[in-house]
């Protein structure tokens, strides 16, 4: 992950009405927005109840349904009639045209949990100090409920991104940290810290960063097992990287993290959806609810890696070869949703 300082604004041909939403915070942007394979799981249909459930406690927990952010967030807008960017054909092709969709994501790579895990804490969960490194003037100083046994993107001995994720069920808060590391006496070292409430719609100040180059939430963006095996469906936007992106951010993304100016490259921020005309009627019900979410509400560059990488959460019940299939899908696939106010330098 490269991080870059800021930011001016840029309008013109390139930057178009596109959708709109609302932060709450003053300063935000107010306009648009291995293992052997297990079997494929029996699907069944989609059940509601009256009486919620609320999120179980541990690693890969399940929220049972519960929603992250306010109804009207940009994580969960339905961009499906949206319309297209004019230079959407020019940004996909930039982006490998030719690529296939990625699921970065799955039971084990490596001989770590393949994915993004996450834990899910209760209220009483103990604070314990996060000493903040390379980016501690864009973080959130904490304390952080960051338990000792929290999973580790990549596990224990990992070099890469190393990300944190917990999500305080009791306060409704998310708590992530990038390259983190555990100290003897509990607490933590990470790179970066953010916190988000899960009730609001604050964004981070603006040209701040936060456990992503893009400075949003990671957790809300995931493909998670509960969505797909038990509620049957993903009712938000989803996260995904790019190889190159543009010196530039669009709403609701705060930060960039490249010295590219091409404006064909991606900001982060930059939306993107599955065309309503994609044939899903080859993949299996669980990939299904995967697609029907990228039509609905699309994926967001959140972070230079692999181009197409989907994000998700490791789980050792997903089946790794019926979430190869999605690599059917292309990048020729996407279309670009239309972009509103670009911050750049």
């Amino acid at each position: 992950m490269r991080r870059w300082p800021k930011r001016t604004i840029l309008t013109g041909s390139l930057v178009l009405m596109g959708l709109s939403a609302i932060a709450s915070s003053s300063d935000a942007t107010q306009t648009l927005v291995p293992s052997t394979p297990a079997p494929t799981p029996v699907t069944r249909p989609r059940t509601v109840s009256n009486n919620a459930r609320q999120p179980d406690l541990g690693p890969g927990a399940s929220l049972h349904g519960k929603q992250l952010f306010p109804p009207d967030n940009p994580w969960n807008q339905d961009i499906s009639n949206a319309p297209v960017d004019p230079n959407s054909k020019q940004i996909i092709a930039t982006i490998r045209g030719d690529a296939q969709l990625h699921p970065d994501f799955g039971t084990v790579y490596q001989g770590a949990p393949n994915g993004i895990p996450y834990i899910v804490v209760s209220g009483s969960q103990p604070q314990v100090t996060i000493n903040l490194t390379s980016f501690a003037s864009e973080s959130d100083q904490g304390p952080y409920p960051v338990p000792r046994n929290a999973p580790i993107e990549g596990g224990a001995n990992s070099d890469g991104d190393r990300h944190v994720l917990v999500v305080d069920k009791d306060n409704w808060k998310l708590y992530e940290l990038f390259r983190a590391f555990p100290n003897a006496d509990g607490s933590w070292r990470a790179a970066s810290g953010a916190i988000f409430d899960l009730k609001s719609n604050a964004l981070r100040p603006e040209g701040w960063t936060s456990s992503d180059a893009a400075g949003l939430p990671i957790f809300p963006g995931l493909v998670r097992y509960d969505e797909v095996f038990e509620q049957r469906e993903i009712r938000h936007a989803l996260r995904f990287t790019v190889k190159k992106t543009r010196r530039a951010y669009v709403y609701p993304a705060r930060h960039y993290a490249s010295s590219e100016t091409n404006p064909y490259l991606p900001p982060m921020g930059m939306r993107v959806r599955l065309k309503a005309s994609f044939d899903m009627t080859q993949f299996s019900p669980a990939n299904r609810v995967i697609l029907r979410a990228l039509q609905k509400y699309g994926m967001i560059v959140a972070d230079n890696g692999g181009n197409w990488f989907l994000s998700g959460a490791p789980d050792m019940r997903w089946s790794d070869e019926d979430l190869s299939k999605l690599k059917i899908v292309t990048a020729a696939d996407f279309e670009v949703v239309r972009m509103d106010r670009i911050v750049t330098k």
